[in-house]
């Protein structure tokens, strides 16, 4: 059976909806005006109040307006974070136009694609915080300009080729991003998330915090991506806080601005988290000490238990860790603040979605075993943007959504075994990559690894086990070492049949392994 909002919330839930403001670029509004002094959006570059940003955002709508930007219109933002991405990306909103949110951080070739498989009208850059932004802008013959008040900033020519698409007759269900997923399974698709969707993650997560205009959060996860996105920036300003942003991390910069702004709230991946462990080490610092952090949490990869216990004790709190997909804007489950668990849980299932469980036979799974999971709710994508076939593929008739994760739920907590493409069969016994990882990421010496399989032709076996491991540069073992350690703690099924050391792993902006790109590295040796 479906894990469904318990009843008692689900008044709650429809209120929270019923509340939403139509549009993203409507959560400044009321700050606007009952908050106008209160600081919205600070930078290296300086500090908007929230009547500043309205007016920005305002400003930007008319730039934009006059150079030819349309509702309906497909208008690509290769960004790093800064307050003049958030004044372009709400004063889109405003026209009904779709922001097309790329990392700059993308190669050329990537870049490429996204920008004419959506048909951008026009192309904007981050030029002021962002060398990729600037190089990709050189590239496109873009100019610079100072425009709206929001510093130097590139834009494209205009692609008259291009039309616009309908502007949906209900607001909130109109595209108020079109984000490219990161293409680890194959090659990008735009994921279209409406208003709705963005706010509903962005409103649950606030509450699951207790978000107020007291806060002070640190943006330093790419809002290029839904994460940073729906609960960092647009869950921020909803609460009405304050959103410290950072381009990229750095943990000397990360820490000082802790210390000096007094940050009540920080959201980073697991390699931020990482490095924080790494730059404590080498300092020899053992505790971190901010008297006004009162959450920290991982989101946007698999966080494994060996960092979240390193980081928990470095920072003496609990590191909270939660799961999404793009597709979900992104969150479906998070950890309960003020719960402390040592598990590798993703927390529960947010309030006002659906979930349910499914094995081969497309029946659901009892409580505690393996199944696909499926998701319905508020939270769902539109579908994939010119791609009806692989959007009907997604989501059922009745509106539940094929993560194409490997999942179990025990006691209302959702555990992420894998992904269901990944899932090697050896000997007939399944074997999930992420168990097999978190056994080798738990070894001293490893700083990640990656798993996959791979066919064996002519043999009973099925699938050999790969693993692809990145050491710490000051942690040297051997690939025999790491084999004896994984006998120690995995059945001989589960064991890799190789170890391949690499240099370095192929991550997205977001910190997850490209696992089409690891055949790519190097050959796999015969033997161990």
């Amino acid at each position: 059976m479906p894990e469904t909002t318990p009843d008692t919330t689900r008044d709650s839930v429809a209120a929270l909806l019923t509340s939403l403001p139509e549009r993203i670029c409507d959560v400044i509004k009321p700050w606007s005006e009952c908050s106008p002094e209160r600081p919205a959006l600070m930078d290296t570059s300086g500090t908007w109040t929230y009547l500043q940003l309205a007016v920005a955002v305002s400003d930007t709508k008319n730039w934009l307006l006059n150079a030819g930007v349309r509702p309906g219109d497909r208008v690509m933002i290769v960004c790093e974070n800064c307050r003049a991405f958030v004044a372009i990306l709400l004063a889109l909103a405003e026209i009904d136009a779709w922001p097309v949110l790329v990392n700059a951080r993308l190669s050329a070739r990537e870049l490429d694609g996204i920008r004419d498989h959506c048909g951008a009208r026009r192309v904007i850059y981050t030029t002021s915080v962002s060398v990729q932004a600037r190089e990709h802008a050189k590239r496109h013959g873009a100019a610079i300009q100072d425009a709206a008040g929001l510093g130097p900033i590139a834009v494209g020519p205009l692609n008259e080729r291009v039309e616009p698409e309908p502007v949906d007759a209900k607001a909130e269900q109109r595209v108020a991003a079109l984000l490219y997923t990161s293409g680890t399974t194959g090659l990008p698709k735009g994921v279209m998330l409406t208003h709705r969707n963005l706010l509903f993650v962005a409103a649950v997560s606030a509450k699951i915090r207790s978000l107020s205009p007291e806060d002070r959060l640190y943006g330093v996860l790419p809002m290029s991506h839904a994460v940073g996105l729906s609960i960092v920036m647009l869950g921020s300003l909803l609460s009405g806080a304050t959103l410290y942003l950072a381009p990229r991390f750095d943990p000397v910069a990360t820490l000082a601005t802790l210390e000096r702004e007094r940050l009540t709230v920080v959201l980073g991946a697991p390699s931020m988290f990482s490095l924080f462990a790494d730059y404590a080490k080498l300092k020899g610092v053992k505790t971190l000490a901010f008297p006004s952090l009162r959450i920290i949490s991982s989101s946007g990869a698999p966080l494994q238990p060996a960092l979240k216990a390193q980081v928990e004790s470095l920072f003496g709190m609990t590191l909270y860790n939660g799961y999404g997909v793009t597709e979900c804007s992104p969150n479906i489950s998070q950890a309960v603040v003020g719960e402390r668990r040592t598990d590798t849980s993703v927390g529960r299932i947010l309030a006002g979605v659906e979930v349910q469980l499914v094995g081969p036979d497309q029946k659901p799974v009892p409580d505690g075993e393996v199944g696909e999971l499926w998701v319905r709710g508020p939270n769902v994508m539109k579908g994939y943007y010119r791609a009806p076939e692989e959007t009907a593929e997604a989501i059922s008739p009745e509106g539940w959504f094929n993560t194409r994760d490997l999942a179990r739920l025990e006691n209302g907590y959702l555990f992420i075994v894998g992904r269901s493409k990944e899932l090697i069969v050896r000997f007939g016994e399944n074997v999930y990559p992420a168990e097999v990882e978190a056994v080798l990421n738990a070894h001293p010496a490893v700083l990640r690894s990656a798993v996959i399989g791979r066919t064996v032709e002519g043999t009973q076996g099925g699938e050999e086990v790969i693993a692809y491991v990145q050491l710490k540069s000051s942690a040297p073992t051997s690939e025999s070492d790491l084999a004896q350690y994984a006998a120690q703690h995995l059945a001989p099924y589960k064991r890799p049949s190789h170890i391949l050391l690499v240099a370095s792993m192929p991550l997205t902006p977001t910190g997850k392994i490209v696992k089409a790109e690891l055949a790519k590295l190097a050959p796999v040796a015969d033997t161990r």
